[in-house]
């Protein structure tokens, strides 16, 4: 692995556990593998949550600029007359 840099972490006794009990039931090679596939999981799901963001920051901006709003009340008042007339 090209690049590979040496960390130390701290983490709570039962996630050590459940990492050494991982790792010894066979499913992984090794703790520092399940770091990495740990921390791959997470950048993907930190990067869909920042492209998320940023949609609904654009959706945001494109219905500030379509124009002004009307009142909440004014859309329900004509909706109430328009099924009361269906009615």
């Amino acid at each position: 692995m090209p690049g590979v840099e040496r960390m130390t972490i701290t983490m709570p006794s039962e996630l050590a556990e459940v990492l050494r009990q991982t790792v010894a039931g066979g499913e992984y090679a090794s703790t520092s593998e399940v770091v990495r596939e740990a921390l791959r999981d997470w950048a993907r799901a930190r990067d869909a949550e920042r492209r998320d963001l940023e949609a609904l920051r654009a959706a945001i901006k494109a219905g500030l600029d379509s124009g002004p709003g009307l009142p909440a009340e004014e859309v329900f008042a004509e909706l109430r007359a328009r099924y009361a007339a269906k009615a």
